[in-house]
Formats: structure tokens, sequence, C-alpha cells
């Protein structure tokens, strides 16, 4: 048995680690990988998907079989379609979205890529993500980088880049908070 990751640790890694070995089995790694992205996404991008997991007023039978429609609808299906039918049975619901990311992280690091998690203000183009890519590759000496790319407009311009416990902020937002200290300090 392999020792536990940070990713892998507590309630969600103990469920993305399971997750992990079935479809390891079931030599479908690649599928739910790119089913769990999608489901994160459209986490992110939904609020009001948000509020159905998070919720805990709704029972667990009616947000399962909400959940199940919204897999539905974006595609999703098989082993990824009957976890998160489980997990959320299990009452766990809320936890899906750190699990996705605690599965697609052992992935990661299993396959020895390094995953950057990259805010910026309006989407990236696909030429823009390359370069990112290339560049973290020197920064970091890594082979194989994959980026985890998400709009955030309040930081108004600049990408946020954060890599395991580096953060690199060159976001608009956070020069103007450093200009308005040192300016304190000047008045």
């Amino acid at each position: 048995m392999s020792t536990p990751s940070s990713a892998t640790t507590g309630v969600a890694g103990r469920y993305a680690s399971a997750l992990f070995e079935l479809a390891d089995n079931a030599k479908s790694l690649d599928q739910v990988a790119q089913d769990l992205a999608t489901f994160r996404t459209m986490v992110r991008e939904s609020a009001d998907l948000a509020r159905l997991i998070a919720s805990p007023v709704i029972g667990r039978d009616l947000q399962g079989k909400a959940l199940l429609a919204v897999l539905d609808a974006a595609g999703v299906s098989g082993l990824t379609r009957k976890f998160v039918g489980a997990v959320a049975a299990n009452g766990r619901a809320r936890e899906l979205p750190a699990m996705a990311s605690a599965f697609l992280a052992e992935l990661a690091a299993r396959r020895g890529e390094t995953t950057a998690d990259v805010i910026s203000a309006v989407p990236l183009t696909p030429a823009q993500v390359e370069q990112l890519s290339a560049a973290l590759r020197s920064v970091l000496g890594s082979a194989k980088v994959s980026i985890d790319a998400r709009v955030e407009p309040d930081i108004l311009g600049g990408l946020v880049v954060k890599v395991g416990s580096r953060l690199f902020d060159s976001s608009i937002r956070s020069k103007l908070q450093r200009l308005q200290l040192a300016m304190k300090g000047v008045a």
C-alpha cells in the first residue's frame, strides 16, 4: 500500500484514493480525471450548483438525483457518475470539489506532473496557456506542468499562480494594495 500524500488525507482524500484505485483497476484514470475536471469547472462556474452541493437543507435523495441529472446533461457517465451518486447517498456531496481536486492532484503526482493553479482576470488563450506552461517548466525544473486555470475578474489584470506552497502574484489588485500601503507610510 502506498503512503498517503498530502492530497489524500482527510475525508476527501480517502474518497479520492478509493476512486483512484477503482479507476486504476478499470483502466479509466484519464476518463475519470476528465469527468472530475469537468465537474469541478461546473461547480466553479455555477453558483446554483455550488449551493446545491453545499446545502444542508436539501435531502440526500434529492441532492443525489439533482447531481446525477447535472452529470447526465454534461455527458459524465460510468465510474464517475456512480462515484458521485455514492458520495451524495453518504451525505458527503459538499466534499465533492475537494475530492475531485485530491484525485487530480494524486494522478498528477503519480505521473510526475506539477500542477499550477492559475487565476487570471480574463480567460487565457491556448497560446498563453502553453507559454505559461513553458515558463513554469523552466522555473520549476519539471518536465510536465499542468495548468488549472480559472477566471476571477476582481484581480483586475495579471496572474496569480500557485504551485504547491509557492505563490507568484503579479495581479494588478495586489500591486494596487502594495502601492496603497506604501502611500500610507508617506502621508
